[in-house]
């Protein structure tokens, strides 16, 4: 079982709030644990965020428990009407997240029975906010996230996978099932990746200088996670038509074997130069003039399947699913480049800017 930084810190959150409110000798510190574990987030902004919600629905939650305390006394009907109430107001301010820390409040109050109920009260409301301002200590300084480094790794070894499979399925050597399970969780980790780059998008920068930065990292991330995806459809279509593929003129089927093989090169020589590895500029793609270009590409293909339709069965030979291929090819091809362009201007604007973690835990 692998602990992560989440599970670090929320178990670090509970002892700092109840060590807090241990140390300010407030009754019943475990309420101060739990709201802890409702306040802790993985990132500091989202932690930021909570820390407001949870402060208006602690509000919220303590305005009813203490009115329905002093209009009904503490009668087990009316905990449940207060509770109802605190989930329809949080629901109607768009507050649902803190629901549960707002119930919890809520039922706190509302069981302190005696002369000193609003005294009580009060001390349970302020139980409850010190575990949430413990945890959001707990989330600034310790074990900050490292967005960028998992959102890289995983963006990274994804497209290995993608690069391994599609040169297997563009020469027909990979197996049916096994390409078509590997395909389920290449679409399922790249979701999560789309969910690791919100999380790194909501990381935020406190100097200006940065912020720039940052903000050319997002785009330069965007668009790797959309190249790979580019590169996913692409395997998907390889897979989809395979039998076609087998029925293609040897010609066509060098060809793209030969494109195929330019571009999952010159993908991973582009991860290789954002971590500083390669030359700004260089690249297996621009560096070789006999590399066709698009257009050249094209007018190749339409000549070849003139050909074959002349010379082949055309019920072998089928230029409507070589079309389907060949579109995917030239889309991840046109990002690919798009990709190149943003990593190379980055380098060039930003050339002082190291990210030491980055460059040496990878290749």
């Amino acid at each position: 079982m692998k602990l992560g930084a989440r599970v670090l810190k929320t178990g670090v959150a509970i002892v700092f709030a109840l060590f807090l409110a241990e140390l300010l000798h407030l009754p019943s510190p475990v309420f101060a644990g739990i709201a802890a574990v409702f306040a802790i987030q993985p990132t500091i902004y989202r932690s930021y965020l909570t820390i407001l919600e949870q402060i208006q629905g602690n509000l919220i939650g303590a305005f009813i428990a203490v009115t329905f305390g002093l209009l009904f006394g503490h009668q087990l009907v009316a905990i449940g009407i207060a509770a109802i109430i605190v989930i329809g107001i949080m629901i109607k301010m768009n507050l649902e997240k803190s629901i549960t820390l707002a119930l919890v409040t809520a039922v706190a109050i509302m069981e302190v029975q005696g002369d000193d109920f609003l005294t009580f009260g009060l001390i349970r409301f302020t139980t409850v906010m010190v575990g949430v301002f413990a945890a959001f200590v707990v989330n600034l300084v310790f074990l900050p996230p490292r967005y960028e480094i998992k959102l890289f790794k995983r963006i990274n070894s994804v497209q290995d996978d993608i690069i391994r499979w599609t040169r297997l399925a563009v020469r027909q050597a990979s197996e049916h099932t096994s390409t078509k399970m590997a395909l389920t969780k290449l679409k399922t980790r790249l979701l999560e990746i789309d969910t690791l780059y919100e999380l790194y998008k909501e990381e935020r920068q406190y100097f200006k200088n940065k912020k720039f930065v940052k903000a050319r990292k997002l785009v330069i991330y965007r668009q790797m996670i959309i190249t790979s995806k580019k590169s996913l459809e692409l395997l998907q279509r390889l897979h989809k038509h395979e039998n076609e593929l087998g029925n293609l003129p040897e010609q066509i089927l060098l060809l793209i074997q030969e494109r195929l093989d330019l571009l999952l090169t010159y993908h991973e020589q582009l991860l290789l130069k954002y971590t500083g590895k390669l030359r700004v500029g260089h690249s297996n793609w621009t560096r070789h003039e006999e590399h066709l270009q698009r257009t050249e590409v094209m007018d190749l293909f339409i000549e070849q399947i003139t050909i074959a339709k002349e010379t082949e069965d055309e019920e072998e030979f089928s230029s409507y699913h070589l079309l389907y291929m060949l579109s995917r090819l030239l889309d991840y091809e046109e990002n690919l480049e798009h990709l190149d362009t943003l990593i190379d201007s980055y380098r060039r604007y930003h050339s002082k800017e190291k990210n030491i973690d980055l460059e040496t835990e990878f290749y």
